[in-house]
């Protein structure tokens, strides 16, 4: 008998973590700029509340073992606290894939949003509902939960990760009944926000930035271990899918999101390449992130490969 519950209970085990969750995210939950605070328990069950919501949720109908969850971050820099359960801040979102016969993950999303305000009650449980606004922090996280996965899914198919995308839209739209305070949804609130990361990335003018990251992932980095010159040379190729995007849209949110991801990996790629490659690549990258030429200068610097 005891034989027989061994066998199920192992069997209810692996049924369990072959239906795991999408995502493997670290929380960091900074408090630097509030002075004096003694309020570290309240903290402490934020960063335990915003974990659970974003690794134990059903993001996606997929199934994903532990081995293929998605590693990413997240960190909340509380900048005020204006009321006992209201906060002003800021967050910050990475993820990142690995990268096919290497211990490297490759560097995906990284996002800068300026505009969180939220509340947030210890006490109560975050609830999340696709069909409504709810509250703001769950609606944050839910928004950047679902751009994860359409990053990622973009990276490994060609469009991949359009339902996705419009499941972040959704939750766009539902904001838009937000009170005024929650900035970042709305296209009047500038033209770096949540609302033109899923406008600009569904128009078919950006449809170079998600071809490129595909192209740049499968037939660049993947195949780098195996004939490094032939993927760095596809590499330069998906960062050509580039250039019909900045000619339309120069330096758009979507293109600096980008490149906050890749710039330095780039560099590293190409900075032990042969001086052709070298020139060629320098001269794509000022040409599509000239914000950033001085850095891509380190390219041409750095010694040559052979």
């Amino acid at each position: 008998m005891k034989l027989k519950l061994l066998i199920l209970s192992f069997i209810i085990g692996c049924c369990f973590s072959s239906q795991g969750q999408e995502l493997n995210c670290q929380v960091t939950i900074n408090t630097d700029q509030i002075q004096g605070t003694t309020e570290k328990q309240i903290f402490e069950q934020m960063k335990k509340s915003v974990l659970e919501f974003m690794n134990n949720t059903k993001w996606s109908n997929d199934v994903f073992t532990s081995q293929e969850r998605i590693d990413c971050s997240i960190l909340i820099i509380i900048q005020q606290k204006i009321s006992n359960e209201d906060y002003s801040a800021s967050i910050q979102v990475q993820s990142r894939r690995p990268v096919y016969k290497s211990s490297y993950f490759t560097p995906v999303l990284n996002i800068d949003d300026d505009n969180f305000m939220f509340r947030y009650d210890q006490f109560t449980p975050l609830e999340f509902n696709q069909t409504t606004f709810q509250n703001n922090l769950t609606s944050v996280l839910a928004f950047y939960a679902y751009v994860i996965l359409a990053v990622d899914y973009d990276s490994f198919a060609p469009l991949g990760g359009t339902v996705y995308w419009q499941k972040a839209q959704t939750i766009l739209n539902n904001a838009q009944s937000a009170p005024s305070e929650f900035k970042g949804w709305r296209s009047n609130e500038g033209n770096k926000n949540r609302y033109w990361l899923v406008e600009n990335t569904l128009q078919p003018v950006f449809q170079g930035l998600r071809d490129c990251l595909y192209q740049y992932s499968i037939n660049g980095l993947d195949i780098m271990f195996d004939r490094p010159e032939e993927g760095r040379a596809n590499v330069m190729k998906a960062l050509e899918l580039l250039k019909g995007v900045y000619a339309a849209r120069p330096a758009s949110f979507n293109m600096q999101i980008f490149f906050n991801a890749k710039r330095d990996e780039l560099i590293n790629i190409f900075k032990s390449s042969v001086p052709e490659e070298k020139e060629k690549i320098t001269e794509l990258l000022t040409q599509i992130d000239p914000a950033n030429t001085t850095r891509y200068a380190k390219i041409k610097e750095s010694g040559t490969g052979r």
